[in-house]
């Protein structure tokens, strides 16, 4: 009976043992899963804003420039984001178009495509700027990178014909894409001096104040809840 009871003993010991590495088991992955879903939690979106001196902030020190307060206003909404400043002073849509991949190899999960402000200025013709918005926006999608196209407006001094044509890219893009649109990344300061620097055509850091509160709701239309 001995010899039985030393057996039972030690597979008592052996299931006892078992339990132990499965209970340790368990815990050690709950424990990583737990912490992978904290990691991914606390990563930021990352956002390009891709466009020209508007998006570079011209002028401004590169604490009041539109990237810079567009993050401050998202994380101070709850969102954590990550924005890339990719504005090149005097760009056209043929510019941004032709640095598409640089873009790109940073990953972004979202875009805001600012372009084609230096195209109008130029008297480019429309159809260009079209052209190159058109492979941008498609070249974006494909990445499957999410799309806020914010638009420009051409005043009426450069004709009406040439107006309409330029005005009429950015919603007819926005459609043909379905892509959310701002319509004018210079409304509620366009034309206003207390809004502008003296040259009239770039915002100063009150003006950037009144783009980030006018476009925030948009962009964060592309983020959700921040509490997802």
């Amino acid at each position: 009976m001995r010899p039985r009871r030393a057996y039972a003993r030690g597979r008592t010991f052996v299931n006892r043992a078992n339990a132990a590495l499965a209970i340790t088991f368990v815990l050690a992955l709950a424990a990583t899963t737990f912490a992978a879903l904290c990691a991914r939690a606390a990563a930021p979106t990352r956002i390009t804003a891709f466009g020209d001196s508007l998006t570079a902030g011209l002028g401004l020190a590169s604490s009041e420039s539109f990237p810079v307060r567009l993050a401050a206003r998202l994380e101070a909404d709850g969102y954590t984001v990550k924005i890339e400043n990719a504005g090149v002073s005097g760009d056209t849509s043929s510019g941004g178009l032709a640095r598409l991949n640089w873009v790109l190899g940073d990953r972004p999960q979202v875009v805001l495509v600012e372009l084609g402000a230096n195209d109008m200025l130029r008297g480019l013709d429309p159809k260009l700027t079209r052209a190159n918005l058109d492979q941008t926006l498609a070249r974006l999608l494909a990445a499957h990178v999410k799309v806020l196209l914010v638009g420009m407006l051409a005043p009426p001094n450069f004709g009406a014909d040439y107006q309409r044509d330029f005005n009429g890219i950015y919603p007819e893009l926005a459609k043909k894409y379905r892509v959310l649109l701002y319509p004018f990344f210079l409304d509620g300061v366009a034309l206003d001096p207390k809004l502008n620097q003296p040259d009239g055509l770039h915002p100063n850091a009150a003006g950037v104040a009144v783009i980030v509160a006018r476009i925030t709701p948009y962009v964060e239309r592309l983020l959700g809840d921040p509490a997802e």
